[in-house]
Order: structure tokens, then sequence, then C-alpha cells
């Protein structure tokens, strides 16, 4: 089937009420290159960077383990650098083999970012066992466990580093139409609406949605934004032809039970083509759902909390192994920050904002004051500002904060008191953004899914732009940050937060 290079923005209109296409408003030229040979190149591309990365590594881990440190082995098979040099060689094969058995060379687990290097450290901690398993079973086999540690952890980092740069290239290439997926939704209604929205938002996910297929509608018919109607159910197979369609989006809730059975029948073993069918429930299923027979009948429930388990007690450790260290080292600093508050204006150090937390509970987040005690007065002055505090819950140029104020926020500094919430565990070092109950009207049904985690100190919405956002962003990123949790995703907010802390970009 041929998929993008079916796409032209020449292709002519056939509306009517007699089901003929149209074309629909959001064709583009595409590159000539077919999709599964674009692909075919990335997968190439990421082998020769693995291989690369872990030949790296490994040389890394040597003069590491051998030079950089006292070389207590250098006269032994353990320093011999010929010795490690054949091991490499044949220990990057060996471990390409294992990528490619985890499925790290998979298209569905291509360009998935945390989920990727989640992978990535399970594939290179596997390989290391088997090269201690090696040592165990033949007595010749001599390894310095030092060196394994080192490689391991080398060529996580190097391998991630480089699947990193190649999903930046092939997210600038999308701009471009390589690595789209064309795609159609089948269902209109709200729930449909809102799926078109969230994937043409998010612009780096590489699905392409061309239109809307519902037999209640018109071809033509507008239905979101520039997308249209472009036919009926029974015209799925010209459609699929005509468009290069390899993703077929089934609205659950527009949609019968007949209707889906039927669909799913005819497209859901066709080669080239996807099925998906969304939950019926995208507003609050972001907690996770486990499906457990009764009686052998399968039966869906919903997750009350999205972190459980494991990952729960992993977050619990990253936030007190940096949020109780990190309160102690910085008491010197919170101390000259207070008196420096006491001496700029009137009023308490502290500032308490009361505002929602995990499962519907609410607590005070600690801050230091930045505004003048007599804000509300100010603010009476200003009913232009009034009504735009109550849209965006922000204001870029506020009368009320005070000089201290402003470099507190443009530093970030006044939210370092939030550590004491992190250590009561009213929040944690990254989640969605803290916000007041009066803000949960502006979530509307995403406001459900939010009360699953902790908020936290920094997240997406931080090292994204910040107060710069629409407040309609903020939400997307906090509700892709939920849906999307990995401790890898963590780790990697709080390593961007200190460029974007220092850049100060959004931050009044």
């Amino acid at each position: 089937m041929k998929n993008q290079t079916m796409l032209q923005s020449s292709n002519p209109s056939m509306g009517g009420p007699t089901g003929q296409f149209v074309a629909s408003p959001v064709e583009r030229a595409v590159p000539r290159l077919q999709l599964s040979t674009q692909w075919r190149l990335l997968r190439v591309a990421l082998a020769v960077n693995d291989a690369v990365m872990i030949g790296i590594a490994l040389v890394l881990a040597y003069f590491v383990r051998f030079v950089s440190i006292v070389p207590i082995f250098r006269d032994d098979a353990f320093a011999d650098y010929g010795y490690y040099q054949t091991l490499s060689i044949i220990v990057i094969p060996v471990w390409l083999i294992i990528f490619g058995l985890v499925g790290l060379y998979n298209r569905r687990n291509l360009l998935g970012g945390f989920e990727e290097y989640s992978i990535v450290f399970r594939a290179t901690g596997f390989g290391s066992l088997v090269l201690l398993a090696a040592g165990f079973l033949e007595p010749e086999f001599i390894l310095a466990r030092g060196w394994l540690l080192l490689a391991w952890m080398f060529s996580f980092l190097f391998v991630s580093g480089g699947r990193f740069l190649i999903r930046r290239g092939v997210y600038a290439l999308r701009k471009r139409g390589f690595f789209i997926t064309p795609a159609l939704i089948v269902g209109v209604n709200e729930e449909g609406r809102a799926l078109a929205e969230q994937l043409l938002n998010w612009t780096t996910s590489g699905l392409y949605v061309m239109g809307f297929v519902d037999d209640m509608l018109r071809s033509g018919t507008k239905v979101w934004g520039s997308l249209d109607s472009l036919g009926h159910t029974n015209q799925l197979d010209r459609l699929i032809k005509r468009y290069g369609i390899t993703e077929l989006i089934l609205t659950n809730s527009a949609l019968s039970r007949e209707e889906m059975l039927a669909l799913f029948r005819k497209y859901g073993v066709v080669d080239d083509l996807n099925v998906h069918i969304s939950s019926g429930l995208f507003e609050i299923i972001t907690t996770g759902l486990d499906v457990r027979e009764f009686s052998y009948v399968p039966l869906v429930r919903v997750r009350k909390g999205r972190l459980t388990g494991a990952d729960l007690v992993i977050k619990l450790l990253l936030d007190y192994v940096i949020a109780v260290p990190g309160l102690i080292f910085i008491t010197p600093l919170l101390l000259l920050i207070a008196i420096l508050i006491k001496l700029d204006s009137p009023g308490p150090i502290f500032f308490k904002r009361r505002v929602m937390g995990i499962n519907g509970s609410q607590f005070n987040a600690f801050k230091f004051r930045t505004m003048v005690v007599n804000g509300g007065e100010i603010l009476d002055g200003h009913p232009e500002l009034t009504e735009k505090l109550a849209q965006d819950y922000k204001l870029k140029d506020d009368p009320r904060i005070t000089s201290m104020g402003h470099f507190l926020r443009k530093t970030s500094l006044d939210e370092l008191p939030q550590l004491i919430n992190v250590i009561k565990r009213d929040m944690s070092l990254v989640g969605p953004r803290i916000i007041s109950p009066v803000e949960m009207e502006k979530y509307g049904d995403w406001g459900l899914n939010l009360l699953t985690v902790p908020p936290g100190i920094t997240g997406l919405w931080q090292v994204s732009g910040r107060s710069d956002l629409s407040y309609e962003e903020r939400v997307r990123l906090d509700m892709h940050y939920i849906r999307n949790w990995t401790i890898w995703s963590d780790l990697q907010i709080l390593w961007q937060t200190i460029p974007a802390v220092i850049r100060g970009r959004g931050a009044y």
C-alpha cells in the first residue's frame, strides 16, 4: 500500500450529498519516499548509533577503570587493553541482538522518549548480566566488575543520548513531511473532536489526522478546525487507498457495538493498517486500566491513582533523596532570603496558598512572599488586570509584586519552601502545576486526571515556557505528563529545569 506518496495538495474536490469524496483541507504535498522506507532507514540509523555508542562506552569504561583510577591491575589480564578491545568486538553485536529482542527496533517503541529510555536501561542491564553469567560459566573469561558496571552505565547514557538526538532530528523532519502517518477518525461527537484536538496539538506524535468518517454527516461538512467529514463508513476502502491511511481511530462513544465489531472484522487484520479504539472515557483513564476476569468475564478496572507499587516507591525515593539533603544544604540561603524579604516590605516571610492535592485533598503550599500585604486594594484600582487574573490566574505585569518579589520569581527562588511540602508528601519534585480549588473549573473533565498524582515544584509546564504558555497548553502538558509518567520523565524534567530557571523565560 502506498502511504504518504498518495497525498497530493492538487487532488480535485468531489463533494456532494451523493457521498462522493471531498479533498481534505489538511492535504499537503509530502516527500515521495515511501513511509516504510523512511522507517527502515531510521532503524539502520538507530543500529549504527547503538553500535557506535556501545563501543565508545566500553572503551571509556576501560580508561575510567584502569587509567583515571589507580591502575592496580595494569599488568594483569584485567588491565590488558587488547583483551578488552577484543571483548568489545564481541559484545557490540551481542548487545545489538539483545536490543532487537527487547523491541528497541520495533516501530511501536521508537521515538517514545521516556519509555524508550526505560527499554534501553533494561536492555543494557540484561546485556551486562549476560557478560556476568559468561564469567561464571567460563573460568577463563575474566572481567573486572568495576569495568562492567561502568560499561553498563556509560552504554545506557550514550545510547540514550544518541537516540535523543536522532529523535530530535525526526521531529525536525516531520515538519517537512517525513515520518508522518495518515490517520482517520471514525465517528463524530465530542470525544471524536477532543481526540482530533489532542492529536493535532501534539505535533511530534507523527499522526496526521486527515479528517473524519461518519455516516450521519455529508462529505465536506466542517467538523473541527480545518478537518472535514470525508465520507461514510461504506467508503472507507476508497478513503484508505486514496489518502494512504495506516491508522484508523474508532471513537468508542460515537459508534454502536455492532458498528465497531463490523469495522474491526473488516479492517482489524488488514496489513499496513492499525485499528485503534478509543476508551470512551478519555477524560478519566490517565490513571491506567487493569483487566481481570470474573467467572471468565473480562472486566476493566480504572485505577484510583496513577502511581502504584514500585512506581510509587521509586518516585518517593527520588523526592526524598533530593529534597532532604537539598533543604539542609540551602538553609543559609533560605535565611538570607527571609531577611531580605523583611527588609524589603512589611508582612510575613512566607505565603501559604490553598491548593489541590492528590485525590481531591487540599493543603497549604508554601512560598516566599513576593507581594505586598495590601495587594487586594491595589488590584481594585486595575479592573482590566482583575479580569486578566480571573482568566489566566497569572499577571505578567503585576503591580502587587515587591522589588524582592520580582527577583525571587524571576529566579524561581520563591518556590524553594515547597521542599517542605515535598517532605510532607503533599507535593512531589516533579508533577502537574499546583492549582487552587477555583481553578478546577478550568480543567473541566480533565480535573479528574489532575488529582491522580501529587502536584510538583517543577514539571513539563516549567520546562516548556512556564507562564508564557496559554492556560490550555498548560492543561495539555499536565495531562501528557500524567498519562506518560515514568521515572525517566521525572529525571529528564529535573535536568531540563536547571537551564529553564537560568533562562528565566516565562517567569513572572
